[in-house]
């Protein structure tokens, strides 16, 4: 999650709203690539997650990771993230330990920067007896086995969540995940990408399913932190039905997110607890505790980091869709999105592939996914075929982008672990499944081990 964010000064009207999301439109020239990763941290000797404060703990990582040249970035006494070369390292609400790449030309790139981070966190990481874990949720913790990050914005959300859902707190302190934020054109390429984005999230979701356990047992899921979202609070999550209307544009956007509850505001390094009111009545001056308070660009930037739809448009489209997890499977998911967003080709074929697909299969698979992923039917075929599909139209399109390393390899090659999975049939939560019932013998250290990218 974000920290907060300068994006300029008075509100004047809901025209500027609208113009703050129509200048994110760049020239193809100017498209970049924006990879995130979450991950666990936790004590080697105990398998347990770390607090923030003591020898191992995530301050001690932050701290550590200043010597390769990381700026700190500081709420009062604490550090909660750090910053270098338009990348930055954040914490969500339970200490995991979040890469938010610069925004780079390629995923060779994208890739770099991921190793590099890789071997910095190691580095810190061996010093202070933790492992570095990537799952879509926690296998083995209680709820209150997991740390609280001194964030002001996360205690807000923490009070708030269980009055607008089930799972929030789940969301919060237990799940992890791996995105890629990616540009658009103009007005009518955002929405072409955005509709694409949406109707093929859960088979994303299916490909990067990683969540199979809950404190130590099968839960029942093959992405568990993909069924949590689907009780979060559906004010501000979900696949957004509107976004496939006649007349959808960053008007349409802009008045939904008008009406999403807010969590906060910030103002002289605190954050104002608002939560449950809505941005439009921030800037009708009828929310009591921000009276006296002017709206600005930067409170709405902020507000717009507080939307969690399977697709959420900044000034950019993150895909929301997948489960953190192998270290090389990080570098996969960037790939599969720009193959289809930055060639044309691949766009319009993908558009063509799920423009007839009505809002109920679209729900119906985004509901199955979770417990399902490649078996989920859909019409005549699995989600296991649609996967083969977009990645198919992926690899068209990155071939024809032709962006390729100094050994003259293209980007094709990261989607080699997605099609392993796709040609086996089977996701990795089924193969982490059958270990631990085989081989592992139930035995979750070895969960630990498989997992730890150190």
């Amino acid at each position: 999650m974000s920290i907060p964010q300068s994006a300029g000064g008075p509100i004047e009207s809901r025209d500027d709203l609208v113009r703050y999301l129509e200048q994110g439109s760049k020239p193809k020239a100017d498209w970049r690539i924006g990879t995130e990763h979450e991950k666990f941290v936790y004590d080697l000797s105990t398998m347990k997650p770390v607090p923030y404060e003591g020898r191992k703990g995530i301050r001690a990582m932050l701290e550590g990771m200043r010597r390769f040249g990381w700026e700190p970035v500081m709420e009062g006494d604490h550090i909660i993230g750090l910053s270098q070369d338009g990348a930055s390292i954040s914490l969500e609400p339970g200490g995991q330990f979040e890469l938010s790449g610069a925004p780079l030309r390629s995923v060779h790139q994208t890739c770099a920067e991921v190793n590099t981070h890789q071997e910095q966190v190691r580095e810190i990481a061996n010093e202070l007896g933790v492992g570095v874990m990537g799952l879509g949720y926690a296998p083995n913790w209680a709820l209150d086995e997991v740390p609280q990050m001194p964030k002001g914005r996360y205690n807000i959300m923490r009070r708030y969540m269980p009055k607008v859902g089930g799972y929030g707190l789940e969301m919060m302190f237990r799940t992890c995940t791996v995105q890629v934020n990616l540009d658009y054109g103009s007005e009518a390429d955002m929405v072409k990408k955005f509709r694409v984005g949406l109707a093929l999230q859960p088979v994303a979701t299916a490909l990067f399913a990683n969540s199979p356990f809950r404190e130590g047992r099968p839960n029942g899921f093959l992405s568990y932190r993909s069924h949590i979202w689907t009780d979060v609070d559906n004010a501000r999550a979900g696949m957004l039905p509107f976004v496939f209307e006649d007349g959808f544009g960053f008007e349409r956007y802009v008045d939904y997110v008008l009406d999403v509850p807010m969590y906060f505001v910030y103002r002289d390094g605190r954050y104002i607890d608002v939560a449950g009111k809505s941005f439009r009545h921030f800037l009708e001056g009828s929310v009591p505790e921000l009276k006296g308070i002017t709206p600005t660009m930067a409170d709405w930037a902020d507000h717009l980091t507080t939307i969690f739809p399977e697709v959420r448009m900044k000034r950019f489209l993150e895909m929301r869709g997948a489960d953190a997890g192998g270290w090389r499977r990080i570098c996969g998911l960037p790939a599969l999105w720009v193959g289809i967003y930055y060639d044309q080709t691949a766009l319009d074929a993908a558009w063509d592939l799920v423009k007839t697909w009505t809002v109920e299969e679209r729900q119906a698979m985004r509901d199955a996914v979770p417990r399902l992923a490649f078996k989920t039917p859909f019409r005549d075929r699995t989600v296991g075929d649609l996967a083969r599909q977009m990645l198919d139209i992926s690899a068209h399109g990155l071939s024809r982008r032709g962006a390729t390393d100094s050994g003259g390899t293209n980007e094709e090659g990261f989607l080699q672990p997605l099609y392993e999975l796709v040609n086996r049939g089977y996701t990795r939560a089924e193969e982490t499944l059958a270990h631990f019932k085989g081989d592992w013998g139930g035995d979750m250290c070895r969960l630990f081990e498989a997992y730890n990218f150190l």
